[in-house]
């Protein structure tokens, strides 16, 4: 026996039957079939599992599909419009942010609020924003260069 939950992903609307244990992350790759968003730790310390929930980026490991019930989610499925790339996304892919790609949808998540909250970040300021995602590879230099870069491209679209 399941918790009915309800919410909006990635502009749909999705109900679906689940037990009261089931993290958001698994209710997002098993049931919804959205495997862009990965699971990397299980201890909530790498952010390969970050989406938004109602605009914030949350480790969706830490949270309840039952507690998202009635919010508005989205994944890395989600980001872009159509065939369109997000900024972000597409800084990523230019500046070659990405090595194996397993933390990439965590690293754009965090990025994409960050560059909300502050849409001017200094290097540091990336730097300490993306303290909650972990790269194994890359040494950040790309990531750090692909954030920049897409905020410059997000402040130009902004002031057209």
């Amino acid at each position: 026996m399941g918790i009915a939950v309800a919410m909006v992903v990635n502009g749909r609307n999705v109900t679906a039957e689940v037990d009261e244990r089931t993290l958001l992350v698994e209710f997002l790759r098993r049931d919804l079939r959205l495997t862009g968003t990965h699971v990397g730790c299980d201890t909530s310390q790498c952010g390969a599992c970050v989406v938004h929930v109602d605009g914030r980026a949350i480790k969706s490991c830490t949270m309840l599909a039952v507690q998202a019930a009635g919010s508005a989610v989205t994944t890395i499925e989600g980001l872009g419009s159509g065939t369109q790339l997000h900024a972000v996304q597409e800084a990523f892919r230019n500046c070659h942010g990405l090595q194996c790609g397993y933390c990439t949808p965590g690293m754009i998540m965090t990025a994409v609020e960050l560059l909300k909250r502050n849409p001017n970040p200094s290097e540091h300021q990336i730097r300490e924003g993306l303290e909650g995602n972990i790269c194994r590879c890359t040494g950040y230099h790309n990531i750090v260069k692909a954030i920049a870069s897409a905020a410059k491209v997000l402040q130009a679209t902004a002031a057209a």
